[in-house]
């Protein structure tokens, strides 16, 4: 069983989640670039990789800064810290997490 669910978390934040029982993908596009500072850091126990499919944005990891633009990728294991700060006006990112994270079906 396939489940869409679009979201939208602020006036500049969206996203779509695609998931199955193990598997979920979720899709952001930030619309409030470029960012004068980081979001807040924030960590789960999930491990997630996240491919910059638009736009440019520094990604913070475990207090390191990496500079993204389209096609990169990052890895982020499970528990620690990271956050975002777009540097484009537009920012798409696919987000793939292992488990589910029922959190965000709620």
């Amino acid at each position: 069983m396939q489940n869409i669910i679009e979201q939208k978390i602020s006036k500049n934040f969206k996203r779509t989640i695609i998931h199955l029982d193990n598997v979920m993908v979720v899709v952001c596009d930030f619309s409030n670039g470029p960012m004068k500072k980081p979001e807040a850091p924030h960590s789960h126990p999930h491990e997630q990789i996240t491919y910059v499919a638009e736009g440019e944005l520094f990604f913070y990891k475990d207090g390191k800064e990496f500079h993204l633009n389209k096609g990169d990728l990052i890895t982020i294991p499970p528990d620690v810290p990271h956050c975002v700060r777009t540097l484009s006006p537009d920012v798409r990112l696919i987000d793939s997490f292992s488990p589910v994270r029922r959190d965000f079906l709620l």
